[in-house]
């Protein structure tokens, strides 16, 4: 059954890239970068990372999206979610650079703040050098949660309804600043 799913999803997933605006990344270090991103002008309350960059209404940030249907295809067959875990995050490890070498090169790099995300993963999200931040939204948050519920489902093999029932999103933040540090000269472990 999640063969059929992800492979439905599989056909829908460029109608979806193409009405989001999302663009791929170059593949630059790694042979395939897991994150799909866009320009955004941030619209929620005011943050302060802790780095003292401050994010506020309307600042440019690039959205990151994880590449869903690609990630489930690289997890197919692993059952044990440790595995999973790093997996997905040497994915978002060794994709991070090309994102910090997107916003370098970008003709508006000085106006990019940071980077965002909005995941339901949050463990290890500060070892990659992310600021895990509520979303106080509840209709936003309750929107996202039913957003992720098909990729939470079709990932886990053994996720009962009760764990999934207790996860919940959040925001992920990175200002270009922690992000140029940690990953413009990023270097793969075996490198």
């Amino acid at each position: 059954m999640r063969g059929y799913v992800l492979s439905i999803w599989s056909l829908f997933d460029p109608i979806y890239y193409f009405f989001t605006r999302l663009t791929i990344l170059p593949c630059e270090g790694t042979k395939n970068n897991i994150f799909r991103i866009r320009l955004t002008k941030y619209k929620g309350r005011k943050i302060v990372l802790s780095d003292g960059t401050t994010i506020n209404k309307n600042d440019t940030l690039v959205k990151i999206h994880i590449h869903n249907v690609r990630l489930l295809k690289e997890l197919k067959g692993i059952n044990s979610e440790l595995k999973k875990a790093k997996m997905i995050y040497r994915f978002v490890q060794e994709s991070l650079p090309g994102v910090e070498l997107y916003i370098r090169n970008c003709r508006h790099s000085c106006e990019i703040k940071g980077i965002i995300g909005i995941t339901m993963l949050n463990k290890a999200c500060e070892r990659l050098g992310f600021e895990v931040i509520n979303i106080s939204n509840p209709m936003y948050k309750w929107f996202k949660w039913i957003a992720f519920l098909p990729i939470e489902i079709l990932s886990s093999q053994n996720t009962s309804w009760h764990i999934i029932k207790n996860r919940t999103p959040n925001y992920l933040f990175m200002s270009t600043h922690k992000l140029s540090n940690m990953y413009k000269n990023y270097i793969r472990n075996g490198e």
